[in-house]
């Protein structure tokens, strides 16, 4: 088996081996892959993260030995900033929130032979404290993001890339797409218990599950539909309040957090947020 990392900010994983095919996903700085198949210049791949494949320009990534691949899984750090640069000698690498600094030791991660300096802030992922706080606030980062089929960054996202990406942060794992998503979690039965942080899913009026979104608090949804966007939400499914109408039908509602008490959350949440954003502010300000 064969082993690489993405080595530029975002790298199109696309259906067939050919820069006009669709592009079903993206792979973003430092994610690792397993090559199972090459055609000329193109790889066929398995995403470490979610196992998803496609097609991959191979002059876009870093072919990594088997410890290197172990490495890179074990030891790495998200980048908490819409986006920041990577540091090298002779060069900068701007990466986008998500992407991954593989053996990040607070200063510097490593690549290869190449060693970049980081300053901006950072989330090791299984470490943060996993609730919907945090969920929340960093859905919010991607506010007004452009929809992007395919898209995982803020330059460009679809709804399921959106809510995996989000859910990366906090350590976990979510497939790739709406209909795979929608098999993860515990099924809410009745919109009066749901919590921020929940994963709402969305139906084409045919069963065929092809949208979701993050809860917010008081029946709100954060979701990419045109962009990143805030609206309301029932148990219809989505208001959208400019064009006057219900725009996706609501099928089903998982949940992938603990849960929180309503009374418990929001005794934490009085005590947990300032606190949560004074340790960020001390990280280069996410949160503005």
């Amino acid at each position: 088996m064969e082993y690489a990392a993405c080595q530029v900010s975002i790298a199109p994983l696309r259906a067939q081996p050919s820069d006009k095919s669709e592009m079903v996903s993206q792979l973003l700085f430092g994610e690792t892959v397993e090559i199972q198949e090459s055609k000329d210049n193109w790889k066929y791949v398995v995403c470490a993260w979610d196992g998803y494949t496609g097609w991959v320009d191979g002059k876009q990534l870093k072919r990594l030995t088997p410890t290197e691949f172990n490495q890179y899984r074990d030891h790495q750090a998200l980048n908490l900033s819409l986006v920041e640069g990577l540091m090298a000698a002779d060069h900068f690498i701007p990466v986008t929130l998500g992407a991954v600094l593989p053996q990040y030791d607070g200063l510097r991660c490593q690549l290869g032979e190449q060693t970049y300096q980081f300053s901006g802030p950072v989330v090791t992922p299984g470490q943060q404290k996993t609730n919907s706080e945090w969920v929340v606030k960093v859905a919010r980062r991607y506010l007004h993001a452009p929809y992007l089929w395919g898209g995982r960054s803020p330059f460009g996202i679809d709804c399921s890339g959106f809510t995996q990406m989000v859910y990366k942060t906090a350590g976990i794992r979510l497939l790739r797409d709406a209909s795979q998503q929608v098999s993860q979690g515990r099924l809410i039965d009745f919109m009066e218990e749901c919590q921020a942080g929940d994963l709402a899913f969305f139906d084409n009026g045919k069963g065929l599950v092809t949208h979701v979104g993050i809860i917010l608090p008081e029946c709100h949804i954060i979701h990419a539909s045109g962009e990143v966007r805030v609206d309301k939400l029932d148990h219809f499914g989505i208001f959208n309040k400019e064009q006057n109408r219900y725009t996706h039908q609501l099928r089903i509602v998982k949940r992938l957090l603990p849960d929180e008490p309503v009374a418990a959350q929001v005794e934490e949440t009085e005590a947990e947020v300032p606190a949560m954003e004074e340790e960020l502010a001390g990280q280069g300000a996410l949160f503005g």
